[in-house]
């Protein structure tokens, strides 16, 4: 919602293609991927479906196809999942980043210095998640903790950037609390649908406002 609403607002023509398990897809009327997550038992249900999806997925995501994928969607990206049961799920294998499930959730707010070129430096969110995420050396973390736990809780990093591709455990209204993030994802999407010119600024200070309250629960 707030990627179309933004585009809206600048007079971009953008269209929400939604996709239930099984059905096919049109790449080539895509320029942005979204994917969110869910429990263990939606995520067992929906992986034999993502893997089917995958090679082509991959293919794209491999020539510039910009994607967001959040919790669940992160870890289904990565080599595997494995969950309280032992279970491994295999990914993607797109993002060179691995999970286990951990003893206990990881529930709170979040801020991390991000490693993208983002002005403030800053990203915002609410984790929620029983997964500890490990990075390999060809995924890069989005961003250093400075309030939260992030990927793992223990190394100081949050989520994964390869190419343009993100995956991050940060929910909680992410892209609306974070509405320059939300226009770097709208660039790209523009530049893979071969548009070049760059996006107009729009007013965020209510968008900000909700940013810096979140941000002041860090410490400095």
């Amino acid at each position: 919602m707030a990627l179309a609403q933004r585009a809206q607002w600048r007079g971009i023509d953008s269209r929400v293609i939604g996709r239930e398990a099984g059905q096919p897809i049109d790449w080539d009327a895509v320029n942005l991927v979204f994917m969110g997550g869910g429990e263990d038992s939606h995520q067992s249900r929906i992986a034999n479906d993502f893997l089917e999806l995958g090679p082509e997925l991959v293919a794209r995501l491999q020539t510039g196809l910009p994607m967001l994928a959040i919790c669940g969607g992160y870890q289904l990206l990565g080599e595997y999942y494995k969950t309280a049961d032992e279970v491994k799920l295999p990914g993607l294998g797109f993002l060179d980043v691995r999970t286990e499930s951990g003893s206990s959730r990881a529930i709170g707010d979040v801020v991390i210095e991000t490693r993208l070129a983002l002005s403030p430096a800053t990203i915002v969110g609410f984790e929620n998640h029983g997964g500890r995420t490990y990075l390999g050396e060809k995924a890069a973390p989005l961003g250093t903790v400075r309030l939260g736990q992030g990927n793992n809780g223990t190394d100081g990093t949050e989520g994964a950037v390869q190419g343009r591709v993100i995956g991050t455990y940060l929910h909680g209204s992410l892209l609306p609390k974070n509405p320059h993030l939300a226009d770097v994802l709208i660039g790209w999407a523009l530049a893979h649908a071969g548009v070049t010119e760059s996006l107009e600024p729009l007013a965020g200070d209510e968008e900000m406002a909700a940013h810096r309250t979140i941000v002041a629960r860090a410490p400095k």
